[in-house]
């Protein structure tokens, strides 16, 4: 596949290559009580020399409650010709219930954003039904988003769940705030970035989160196993187009966790599996389900140092990689969940929690909504 051009997409520093920090928030309602996107911004600002402006961003659940049943699509354009094309092949395939340009102010440190517009959207059932007989609408929907990113210039998908939205770009993480204008939203989880590149360059479609469906992904770290990681993905219909290490982790989800029904506890087990010396130590019973998973999913074993947050509307999880060489705090506050890279983070919106931890090394660590327990 030729890669797309993404030079219309960044800024002066899109080349630069600089040693990593960044800073990860995720704050989570079990409840569902709406939290005001002022309060993550303030946490994610409170980390801001963790990133060095180019890349931030937030995902937000519960925003849409008007439009919660029709797929939401975030889309960045780099041309008139890129909005275009994709909006005859949205025509195409799915009914159009609304489109709009997404609403934004002036910020004066932003050169030359993309063309930013959300699309509400439900699948065409009869086509649905004769390209992927037997699959879900999850299934046609996640198609779609790989198809766009693949094959149309100049377009690409920030995010495509129901009833939720990625808002993200080359910027400081109050400047991206300010520019989409998140004081006006408010929902029952958020999550949110502030970017330090190491290997990739800082361009609008590869700041963090990385989303499909309604999954978002923040990451603090590298992922060194990137390429083995993409290629496995491959074999299962997913293909990475935005030039981060990050996308892979949320495909690895949706493999996992959707398409394979994995329980969290397993899928953790797998992506910051123990080392085989570590395997040897653990207790008879354990050792058997540890060396099944590592010989069966050895290509989705994550390598290198990260640090985690993944949400999805039923759900939030932190995880950091098998020796926990990135940061990862956590704190409850009745029913909200906290995890972050620093406490300094939680304290900036929740200076009394009920409790505070340090997840382990490897360790799941997350809360679902109060329905979905059990």
């Amino acid at each position: 596949m030729k890669l797309k051009n993404i030079c219309q997409f960044s800024d002066s520093d899109r080349q630069t290559r600089i040693p990593s920090g960044c800073g990860i928030i995720g704050i989570f309602n079990r409840d569902r009580k709406r939290i005001s996107g002022s309060d993550v911004a303030l946490a994610l600002c409170t980390m801001r020399e963790r990133g060095n402006g180019l890349g931030s961003g937030y995902a937000a659940y519960g925003i849409y409650p008007e439009l919660a049943e029709s797929w939401c699509l975030h889309l960045l354009f780099g041309s008139d010709n890129g909005k275009n094309q994709t909006e005859q092949y949205l025509k195409t395939r799915f009914s159009l219930h609304q489109a709009e340009p997404i609403p934004t102010r002036t910020v004066r440190s932003l050169k030359h954003p993309p063309i930013l517009w959300r699309y509400f959207v439900t699948p065409k059932e009869a086509i649905w039904q004769n390209e992927l007989p037997g699959q879900d609408e999850k299934d046609y929907v996640a198609s779609a988003f790989m198809w766009i990113n693949q094959n149309i210039p100049d377009a690409f998908v920030m995010s495509s769940g129901k009833n939720m939205g990625i808002f993200k770009g080359v910027g400081q993480p109050d400047d991206i705030a300010d520019f989409y204008r998140l004081e006006e939203y408010s929902g029952y989880l958020w999550t949110g970035h502030n970017r330090f590149p190491t290997n990739s360059v800082g361009w609008w479609g590869g700041a963090h989160p990385f989303g499909l469906l309604d999954w978002s992904v923040v990451h603090n770290g590298e992922i060194s196993s990137y390429g083995v990681n993409r290629r496995y993905l491959e074999n299962f219909g997913y293909f990475c187009t935005l030039f981060t290490d990050t996308e892979v982790i949320a495909y690895l989800f949706d493999l996992l966790v959707r398409k394979q029904r994995l329980p969290l506890e397993i899928v953790g087990k797998i992506i910051a599996a123990p080392f085989w010396s570590k395997i040897e130590l653990l207790p008879a019973s354990e050792q058997e389900t540890a060396r099944l998973l590592r010989v069966a999913y050895g290509s989705a074993l994550m390598n290198g140092p990260f640090g985690v947050i993944v949400a999805c509307s039923k759900f939030m999880l932190g995880i950091t990689d098998r020796i926990k060489l990135r940061p990862l705090v956590a704190a409850e506050k009745g029913k909200t969940l906290y995890l972050a890279s620093e406490q300094s983070a939680i304290f900036a919106v929740e200076g009394n929690p009920d409790r505070v931890w340090t997840p382990r090394a490897g360790e799941v660590t997350g809360g679902f909504l109060e329905e979905e327990n059990g």
